[in-house]
């Protein structure tokens, strides 16, 4: 029997791969894709879940939730993506409608309609720490919450300190952790160098000459260069896709420990940064004194350290013939 998924995203290219990999799992049945601002407006965003979707003729519903952070502005990452978030290749404007409903009241009644649940985000987290504080008991619903965001202990891609989706909206970010609910954090560091799309791996996808493998090249057309520019990584990095794998099959995550982690909300230097306590050494809410008290503190995500790069590419490449 296929897992149920909702998906939380901000589509933009690499999301609109995840997305793909999703619908057409036999793995998995999505329940449900919300939208939230994070890579493009709100707006955009949504168009391009929609677009997504119809591609691969599935009838998954797509609802629009928050336009901008829980406190502050609207951060919009284009010029990684291109202007329409799709590499700019003047894709159509799709046919099927977004649903009436607001993503966080379909967040809240996807989850209470399919207890145990899994819930994958590739975008930043408003539009579930939302759900969460209008419903918190959803959580205890909520069999796995796969993070597409952080960057534990290693640099980030928006500051040195944090990666793009947790900085965008950290306080929602710090709501999401602190839930009691099972998190695992795939940070961005799993997409760089070998886990890239190579020239070989963008030559062997076009080879398949499907509308989805060139949708997942040319999309990502703009962040190829982008990359390059930002990171030194020659070919498309891949994030989303690299989560949607893990929450499709979770031994492609090789090396993984639970950890307390928190997410800055306070410094503007170190403005989302994951602090991953790996030794245990942080006070907890009870203030915690002696050694053997805190290596007791409470882990509450489970981060991801190492994939097996050679399964991510094949769970990818099957999902686009």
């Amino acid at each position: 029997m296929a897992r149920k998924f909702l998906i939380d995203t901000d589509t933009a290219s690499d999301d609109a791969v995840a997305l793909i990999m999703a619908l057409r799992s036999p793995e998995v049945e999505v329940e449900a894709i919300t939208l939230v601002s994070g890579n493009v407006p709100l707006d955009q965003g949504v168009r391009n879940a929609l677009y997504t979707v119809e591609l691969c003729a599935s009838s998954v519903p797509v609802y629009a939730g928050a336009a901008q952070p829980l406190v502050r502005k609207a951060v919009y990452a284009e010029w990684f993506h291109g202007r329409d978030g799709l590499g700019d290749q003047g894709y159509d404007t799709p046919k099927i409608k977004a649903e009436a409903t607001h993503a966080i009241d379909a967040i809240i009644e996807t989850i209470k309609s399919n207890p145990g649940i899994e819930i994958v985000t590739l975008a930043p987290l408003t539009n579930i720490a939302l759900a969460l504080g209008r419903a918190p008991e959803i959580a205890e619903q909520v069999s796995r919450v796969v993070v597409m965001g952080g960057a534990p202990c290693t640099v980030g891609n928006v500051t040195p300190a944090a990666e793009y989706n947790v900085w965008v909206d950290p306080e929602a970010a710090r709501m999401v952790f602190h839930a009691r609910w099972p998190i695992e954090m795939i940070g961005w560091q799993l997409c760089r160098g070998k886990a890239n799309l190579r020239p070989d791996d963008i030559e062997f996808v076009r080879g398949l000459d499907t509308p989805l493998a060139h949708f997942t090249i040319d999309c990502n057309a703009t962040g190829m260069e982008a990359n390059r520019i930002q990171s030194g990584d020659i070919g498309i990095s891949l994030p989303d896709p690299i989560a949607m794998a893990i929450a499709i099959d979770p031994s492609i995550c090789t090396s993984s420990s639970m950890h307390r982690v928190e997410i800055e909300t306070q410094s503007e230097l170190t403005r989302g940064m994951t602090v991953v306590d790996r030794l245990g050494v942080a006070l907890d809410d009870r203030n915690r004194a002696t050694w053997d008290e805190l290596a007791e503190a409470d882990p509450n995500v489970k981060v991801c350290w190492e994939i097996d790069i050679e399964r991510w590419k094949e769970l990818l490449y099957s999902t686009l013939i």
